[in-house]
């Protein structure tokens, strides 16, 4: 019997709050542990990631999804970006703090789901930016046992404006990305390139890739229009102990998109979670 509770209300970056949901087979004990990072202007609840914790559900996982606390949701609206100002302030150290912080809670023996949850088996799963963040985490984080990337990012810093448009964030304190569904104009304030370069070191992902000492999965679409392949590439190429997969002819949400009302994954991405499956079943009972 799966069971999918949404919406539990977690304290996240600065004490901001925010939501996570979990889905898993509610007669069993013990489950192994996935969690899932949504990427650059996503959320939980965007496109098929629902059905993703349905399919983690039924292998047998206890799965787990979030907001980022400053994704632009709030615990009311968690669907889009109502918030446009949490979301100017969001950067990469609050978002490895999420992440951290989910991590506590569900190894903390007063966690009201604990019975179903296996400590010692945790898995990491990051799509596009979200990639990035949770190879920040394993690599800090001996609770983690695999660490897979859905079309992760490389490189955070090669992301940020340049030149003309570095220099006019500097000035002004804010630039804005246009988000293509909603049509927003999302705004960054300058603090998220204040808060990479202090923290450099740490943020910086090909560091952590070879600093991994567990199984990475890397899976990148060959046709992915928003993270070119050599990224996936490097990632694979970083890692010590890394696995490639392509998906054929893939774009870089695999085949999903916002709303999502089929009641089965797309192709591509039900490609992604068996693969997924295989792989971390195989890293947890070598």
């Amino acid at each position: 019997m799966t069971a999918h509770h949404k919406n539990l209300i977690f304290k996240g970056a600065g004490g901001r709050q925010s939501l996570l949901d979990v889905c898993y087979d509610a007669r069993q004990q013990q489950l192994p542990v996935v969690i899932f990072c949504h990427g650059y202007k996503g959320f939980k609840d965007w496109g098929a990631w629902d059905l993703v914790a349905e399919a983690f559900s039924n292998a047998g996982f206890f799965f787990v999804k979030f907001n980022f606390s400053h994704n632009g949701g709030t615990v009311d609206e968690p669907i889009d970006f109502p918030d446009l100002e949490a979301f100017s302030e969001n950067n990469y150290s609050k978002e490895v703090f999420d992440l951290n912080t989910i991590l506590d809670w569900l190894v903390a023996p007063d966690n009201p789901y604990a019975p179903h949850i296996n400590r010692d088996i945790i898995h990491l799963i990051g799509h596009s930016r979200g990639g990035g963040i949770v190879l920040l985490q394993a690599a800090e984080d001996p609770r983690v046992t695999t660490v897979v990337t859905w079309a992760g990012v490389s490189d955070y810093k090669i992301r940020f404006p340049k030149e003309d448009a570095f220099t006019k964030w500097k000035k002004e304190n804010v630039f804005y990305s246009l988000n293509g569904r909603t049509k927003q104009q999302m705004p960054h304030a300058f603090q998220f390139y204040e808060d990479f370069m202090a923290n450099e070191d740490r943020l910086t992902i090909s560091k952590a890739c070879a600093a991994l000492k567990i199984p990475h999965l890397v899976i990148h679409g060959t046709q992915d229009e928003a993270v070119p392949n050599h990224e996936a590439e490097s990632l694979a190429e970083w890692s010590p102990h890394s696995t490639l997969h392509w998906v054929a002819d893939a774009n870089h949400v695999f085949g999903a998109k916002h709303p999502w009302s089929e009641t089965a994954l797309p192709v591509d991405l039900t490609v992604v979670v068996d693969q997924t499956i295989a792989f971390i079943n195989t890293a947890q009972n070598p």
